[in-house]
């Protein structure tokens, strides 16, 4: 049963309303959800696209190369020249969904834009007119730009993020951030990782962190702890290791490919190689609920037969049979007859759902939650939000062990996405309430003695609500910079603060 918390009603709100969305938040609030419940209950004609072959199998969409008939190669001048005969499909979309925005380049964003302004309905208009909904959380990993590529890149694009992309200050995008998180319960925990994602965090509270560092620590057989690794040459290293200490028979199943089944839409080894003893990770929700993706466990038995049942025993204690399932990778097609944008298979998988699982890298964990974790930064950090990624993937602070100790260059974060998350919500919160009606609302609750709520956005995007009683309001002064504020006793700190107009977000008396 999916809650409906407030800020799914204000996001479904505005996609109701026909508007452009980049829906956002962190680690476990429930993003993946909000998408499969927009889409289940849409009544519009609804395309969900991903920019990796996996991500697109777990939307049950397509990928954005795919589905826009792009190359690997694409660039703008390419798109400019594609001549598509059936356009039909592209004329009848009313809502194109991108999940895991954060991984679209700036540049293929344009790509996307041009195309569906050369096919799509109307030409003069971002994205052919059709509306927009972005998913995604730009502080978990970015988009990959190749080294040979980087030169180039920076002379077109500020970053390469969606947000630099020409196309993007057309689209007018809404902006709502999903707050409540459901993988973590412990608030202490929760005001780590966001101290950890907005790069906030004390020396101090790094200590609390690396107070789970214990370099030797090998845990015991019942324990299933996953390690996180930072390269995929470290995990494979890692599981064929901890694969031939075990004895007995190796068991090999050869995945089947059907149809335009993409190699990189594979979700687990074409060649699977396990024992009994091996520890697995479960990579699809069970159609009966026994499981999700993601879920850790032990192979306990091998019952062998025509189609062999894989026993596995859970984190949790439950034991399962494993068989193999049928993945089915779906195409987008216009149904003339029914004025409906609809699926078709076009491509099916079928393998066991496992992969061994003593180590992951820290890239494929995003999205997955896990109770006990290790984590391996051996060598440092190497992308923005890795570390990030790789904590808020526990559900608590002692499920992790620390192979190294986290120091401050390990918490990597691109300010570039810092500036654009604040600013943007600046610029949002001035459209819909100006700075003159904000101060008129503090001098009203100054002359009356009454309290104020303000949610209120640090440059650091560390967002907060306070409930303050106001006592100045004006122009006011800092090492020389003159700004709107107002001075107010904040019942939080307990202290008169100063507070800038221009990052409240929202305000109201109480």
């Amino acid at each position: 049963m999916i809650e409906i918390n407030e800020y799914f009603k204000k996001a479904l709100k505005i996609i109701e309303e026909g508007k452009n969305i980049f829906i956002t938040g962190r680690a476990g609030t429930g993003k993946s959800t909000l998408l499969q419940y927009f889409r289940e209950n849409s009544t519009k004609n609804v395309v969900v696209l991903a920019p990796t072959g996996v991500a697109a199998l777990n939307v049950k969409g397509q990928t954005i190369h795919s589905f826009f008939r792009f190359k690997p190669d694409v660039t703008i001048d390419k798109v400019k020249k594609m001549k598509i005969k059936r356009k039909d499909i592209y004329k009848n979309i009313d809502v194109l969904v991108i999940d895991e925005i954060s991984m679209v380049r700036a540049d293929l964003l344009d790509c996307m834009d041009i195309f569906m302004r050369n096919n799509g309905r109307k030409t003069r208009k971002p994205f052919g007119g059709v509306q927009v909904v972005f998913f995604g959380d730009l502080y978990q990993l970015p988009p990959v730009v190749k080294t040979k590529e980087k030169e180039i890149f920076k002379d077109y694009y500020k970053t390469p993020y969606f947000f630099s992309a020409r196309c993007f200050e057309d689209l007018k995008l809404e902006f709502v951030e999903l707050e409540k998180i459901y993988r973590q319960k412990d608030e202490k925990f929760i005001q780590l990782l966001n101290k950890i994602r907005n790069r906030t965090i004390t020396d101090e509270e790094i200590e609390i962190l690396n107070q789970r560092y214990d370099k030797y620590f090998e845990p015991s057989e019942k324990d299933m702890f996953i390690q996180l690794v930072t390269r995929n040459e470290i995990a494979e290293r890692i599981n064929n290791n901890m694969l031939s200490k075990l004895k007995g028979k190796i068991f090999y199943y050869r995945g089947e490919i059907e149809g335009e089944f993409e190699r990189d839409s594979i979700p687990c080894p074409e060649e699977l190689k396990i024992k009994k003893g091996a520890q697995v990770m479960l990579v699809n929700n069970d159609s009966m609920g026994r499981w999700v993706n993601g879920s850790v466990g032990k192979i306990i038995g091998i019952e062998e037969d025509e189609t062999d049942i894989i026993v596995v025993k859970l984190t949790d204690g439950r034991i399962v049979e494993v068989t193999p399932v049928k993945w089915e990778l779906f195409r987008y097609y216009y149904n003339k007859e029914e004025l409906k944008i609809e699926t078709e298979k076009i491509g099916t998988y079928i393998q066991y759902p496992i992969i061994l699982a003593w180590a992951i890298t820290i890239h494929k964990s995003q999205g997955k939650t896990f109770d006990k974790v290790i984590i391996d930064l051996s060598g440092g950090a190497f992308a923005a939000g890795q570390l990030y990624v790789a904590l808020s993937r526990c559900t608590t602070l002692d499920g992790i062990i620390l192979k190294s100790r986290i120091s401050r260059k390990d918490i990597l974060i691109d300010w570039e996405v810092v500036k654009f998350i604040t600013r943007y919500q600046y610029k949002k919160s001035e459209e819909k309430m100006g700075k003159e009606e904000k101060i008129k609302i503090i001098e009203k609750a100054k002359e009356e003695g009454r309290k104020l709520e303000i949610v209120y956005l640090k440059t650091c995007d560390e967002k907060s609500k306070r409930i303050v009683k106001p006592y100045e309001v004006g122009e006011m002064e800092y090492k020389g910079n003159k700004f709107l504020g107002f001075k107010g006793y904040d019942e939080k700190s307990k202290e008169l603060r100063t507070f800038r107009i221009e990052r409240i977000l929202s305000i109201k008396e109480i």
